[in-house]
């Protein structure tokens, strides 16, 4: 018998990129046995998407990862800004944002804050992270079939190495397969949107000289407007390993071959005003930036995660990031099926949840191409303006059956910040003290529901006990404030409740993924009912009446 044949596994992850492997990360803190396969041998080698922005950094630090994602990204951390010229050497510069990584002046909104780390660097630490919670990843390793039943999902995997194919068994496929998702086609799942805007090819290369041409400017991105040069110069090391996109017309016929080398290194010369410029071609590969959202999220059992349901510009970095927050959506619903807690119409609000914000990313990020003046990308109308970059990385709104109380009518972003504890939002940011440690209020939120209370904290301390203990539903409670018995205190005399949208009396319910489920000003009388209510509603168990 094959050595992996029938096995069967919870979870299994098609895709070891970042969304993928994210995935695997989230799972593995919650305890979930699953396995990831990646049709590549290894990690990704080609400096490519390197914005996380504040939401996924919020995640990865809850999830514990983010020590180690600022060491990989420490050999960019002076870098910053988007800067615009049209040659790099001597030519006319101007910053369309001159920060756009480090502490933002939105610092008291967010446990941190944004991270410049390629790809490349971090894939590496999630794939650690993912082995050592018990993750089983399997490189080399490609899908070539499944069918699905009631019970489980039934997959055929090959070796890429031996040719050798088996089958696994498993509750849950997540497939976080790519822009041309193979498991999204053999679904017959379509997409909507504008389809392909520009494309490129992403060119690496070595030039010491280059430095000096670009002066003492550490940008994160340069966007390069002379037209035998036009094209986006990103450095990898601040040293000599430079990544340019230069356009690409297919439409025209032009295909990859014809960007040879010598082409590569005129036209890179040319963007540097460097005529004799040192260049050494190392890589090429083909991109395309599009805007296209998938018309649906999900068969049966199965579920698709990041490109394979969404593609959009990477202005604004939001591509990988919606990817990655997916991801998180997902696991904690997958876990508390598998584990028993939540019934499997959960299941049904990652798709209701996470394609409104797609759209409405996608929509802000083509926007966001076209106020850069991205290279490449000559929409037909001009843009003027857009909802801040943060505001649509944070303040994004839920509206499913896992939110109780939620307003019907607000947008899905909103025209400004606002993050006030309204459910369907992210839960608000506060710093506090917990055993005489720092703490933000978003970092207790992970492997259970949390129960924010007040003044009234020791009898809604007592509720949440009573309800987890009979739903068996994992549900912590913590009393927010200055009294000695509070099991969090507040730093500088925050208001915890007026931060929430609530009052002392009352409390506020928040998700595992840090998403406000419910909300109440005050300590009702039968508040051990109304919770139980609520849980069993936004877990899709029904009512306990």
């Amino acid at each position: 018998m094959k050595e992996h044949d029938n096995e069967h596994v919870p979870v299994l992850i098609v895709g070891g990129s970042l969304v993928g492997l994210s995935a695997s990360v989230f799972l593995g803190r919650l305890g979930v046995e699953h396995l990831l396969i990646e049709r590549h041998a290894a990690t990704s080698a080609h400096p490519r998407g390197r914005g996380n922005n504040m939401r996924t950094m919020e995640l990865y630090r809850t999830a514990g990862l983010e020590p180690d994602i600022r060491r990989a990204a420490a050999i960019l951390s002076r870098n910053d800004g988007i800067l615009q010229a049209d040659v790099l050497a001597g030519g006319t510069w101007r910053w369309i944002y001159p920060r756009i990584t480090g502490r933002p002046p939105e610092a008291e909104k967010s446990s941190t804050f944004r991270c410049a780390c390629s790809q490349n660097d971090l894939e590496p630490v999630l794939l650690e992270h993912a082995r050592e919670l018990g993750g089983d990843v399997r490189f080399g390793t490609e899908l070539v079939s499944f069918t699905q039943d009631d019970r489980a999902v039934h997959v055929v995997l090959r070796s890429r190495d031996s040719g050798e194919t088996y089958t696994v068994h498993t509750d849950y496929l997540l497939a976080a397969d790519g822009p041309r998702s193979p498991a999204r086609e053999r679904l017959g799942i379509g997409h909507t949107g504008r389809g392909d805007l520009f494309h490129n090819i992403s060119v690496t290369f070595r030039s010491k000289g280059l430095r000096d041409a670009a002066g003492d400017q550490p940008f994160v991105v340069c966007y390069l407007t002379n037209p035998d040069g036009e094209g986006v110069l990103l450095p990898v090391d601040n040293e000599e390993q430079w990544v340019f996109h230069m356009p690409w017309t297919p439409e025209s016929g032009e295909t990859i071959e014809d960007f040879t080398d010598s082409r590569c290194v005129a036209h890179i010369r040319a963007g540097a005003g460097v005529p004799d410029l040192d260049v050494e071609i190392t890589g090429r590969a083909p991109w395309h930036a599009a805007d296209r959202v998938a018309d649906s999220y999900r068969t049966g059992r199965v579920f698709l995660m990041g490109d394979a349901v969404h593609e959009m510009p990477p202005t604004g970095a939001f591509g990988s990031n919606t990817g990655i927050q997916d991801a998180h959506n997902l696991a904690w619903k997958v876990a508390g099926v598998l584990r028993g807690w939540a019934a499997p119409g959960l299941l049904d609000s990652y798709e209701v949840e996470r394609r409104p914000v797609a759209r409405a990313t996608s929509e802000r990020a083509t926007l966001q191409a076209a106020l850069e003046q991205h290279p490449g990308y000559n929409p037909a109308k001009a843009a003027k303006t857009g909802t801040d970059l943060v505001t649509t990385a944070l303040c994004y709104r839920y509206h499913s059956t896992a939110v109780h109380g939620g307003d019907p009518d607000a947008p899905v972003v909103p025209d400004a910040f606002e993050l006030r504890g309204d459910p369907g939002t992210r839960a608000p940011h506060m710093w506090l003290t917990r055993d005489g440690a720092e703490v933000s209020t978003i970092d207790l939120y992970e492997r259970s529901f949390v129960l924010l209370c007040g003044q009234a904290g020791a009898q809604w301390r007592a509720v949440a006990r009573t309800v987890a203990e009979k739903l068996d539903v994992p549900l912590d409670a913590y009393l927010v404030g200055t009294s000695a018995d509070a099991d969090l205190q507040v730093r500088g005399g925050a208001d915890w409740a007026e931060t929430h949208g609530t009052a002392e009396e009352g409390a506020v319910l928040v998700r595992p993924d840090g998403f406000v489920a419910w909300r109440t000003r005050t300590m009702p009388p039968n508040a051990e009912q109304e919770l139980a209510d609520v849980l069993l509603e936004v877990l899709g168990r029904g009512s306990g009446r």
